[in-house]
């Protein structure tokens, strides 16, 4: 008489990017095709995979604290650590407690899945590996994601070559390395068959797409063959650097109805100075050229901003150049980050390190900011149509939920079977920083 092999129970948890979480969406896809039960992070399971994050001292903690949450729920389960922390803090991992633990570096995450599932298992395991020498890219394959039933994250590159002064990332993700051409577009026809209707191209560092691969490509040209094999997908770009807003980029967004208007580009700081101390590579006066251009060709795309608040030697010159470009400029949101010390960084050693009262008064002050660009920009298109793709209706209104090509959230009376659905709504009208339309 044989016994029946015991499902086992897995429970997964990210933090961080959206890097990250194409990534766990291609571990659950991966243990779900070998078998595995996913369960929530919240209940007993056989074994716990947290995809860490380090790009803040915050982070970090958290990391650590869903480490601690996964023990204290079942302190007999298999506990696998990867993502940013686990690569450059692993010690730190280590010293938590004595229980089954198993890290995997980000080198091997393409492993990860067959990691949880071998038969012979160690009560500790290190798949690590310097991360600055690895050439290729892990193939992630992904079949769907957990929360998301409309748009998908599409990661075609990781790692970084610029080595800001503040960030870590580099250290935890290596040199930048593409997804191949044909691997891109295979994952997006995936996607497409699972129902996706929105494509979100991801990345660490997204602009240095394809200068890697032999022959080169460019991240332009891949936007052009996906937008074109696939018309009725709609695809949005997650982040450029300054200098990587190209005419060419302009020009496909501007001439593509399935390219969305909508643009994520990092600032850091709008003081000089700062800016070279970070080693940014360019100036406020040209990211301000840049968001002019990006206005007068698709006057209206959404442009978001990321800041970096609080970082060494930023006096109260220095900050009120950052308030001055950021108020005078006709952006649509900003994304405000304190600074956050990193070991093994060059800012972490600078001096003139700033208290953290005052970085929280000036993310403050800056979030503030993003509300009242945000709003404005927000009535600027009230009276005008746009193409929405419908979600879902979980909000206090009961309302249809959804996305216009320039990404202002909207909510409008629907059927539920309009969710997935790219429907044309009005916009009427904003109340309480909501945007209220009508299904035309």
């Amino acid at each position: 008489m044989t016994s029946e092999k015991k499902t086992l129970k897995v429970a997964l948890t990210t933090l961080g990017c959206k890097v990250n979480q194409f990534e766990t969406a291609s571990f659950m896809s991966g243990l779900e095709e070998r078998g595995a039960e996913i369960v929530p992070f919240s209940s007993e399971a056989d074994i716990y995979i947290i995809n860490t994050c380090a790009v803040t001292s915050k982070a970090g903690a958290q990391s650590r604290q869903m480490i601690r949450r996964a023990l204290k729920i079942n302190k007999d389960a298999r506990v696998i650590v990867t993502g940013c922390y686990a690569q450059v803090a692993s010690q730190k991992v280590l010293e938590i407690g004595d229980w089954s633990l198993c890290i995997v570096g980000n080198g091997y995450k393409h492993h990860l899945v067959d990691i949880a599932l071998a038969a012979k298992q160690c009560d500790l395991e290190m798949h690590m590996g310097d991360i600055g020498t690895r050439k290729e890219i892990s193939l992630l394959p992904v079949r769907h994601f957990p929360n998301d039933r409309t748009r998908a994250f599409l990661k075609i590159q990781d790692g970084c070559n610029s080595f800001c002064s503040y960030c870590i990332v580099p250290y935890a993700r290596g040199r930048s390395r593409s997804l191949p051409v044909d691997a891109a577009l295979a994952q997006i026809g995936v996607f497409v068959e699972n129902g996706y209707r929105e494509i979100v191209l991801t990345g660490i560092h997204v602009g240095m797409y394809g200068l890697d691969l032999q022959p080169p490509a460019r991240l332009s040209s891949f936007i052009d063959d996906a937008t074109k094999i696939y018309p009725d997908i709609r695809f949005r770009l997650s982040s450029l650097e300054p200098g990587e807003v190209h005419d060419e980029i302009l020009d496909l967004m501007a001439d593509r109805q399935n390219f969305m208007p909508h643009f994520h580009i990092p600032l850091q700081s709008g003081d000089n100075g700062i800016l070279r101390k970070m080693n940014r590579g360019y100036l406020a006066e040209d990211f301000s050229k840049l968001v002019e251009q990006i206005r007068k060709k698709i006057p209206y795309a959404a442009i978001g901003v990321d800041v970096l608040v609080g970082f060494p030697g930023e006096d109260d010159a220095a900050f009120g150049n950052t308030c001055s470009v950021l108020e005078e400029l006709p952006i649509t949101y900003l994304h405000v980050f304190p600074y956050s010390k990193r070991p093994g960084t060059k800012a972490a050693a600078m001096a003139d390190q700033l208290a953290g009262n005052i970085k929280d008064e000036r993310v403050a002050r800056l979030r503030l900011l993003s509300e009242q660009k945000k709003r404005a920009f927000y009535r600027q298109q009230l009276g005008t149509s746009h193409r929405v793709l419908a979600e879902n209706k979980k909000n206090r209104y009961k309302l249809m939920r959804g996305f216009t090509e320039n990404y202002i959230p909207v909510l409008f009376p629907a059927q539920e079977t309009s969710a997935n659905q790219i429907v044309n709504v009005f916009l009427d009208r904003v109340e309480g920083g909501i945007v209220f339309g009508q299904m035309i």
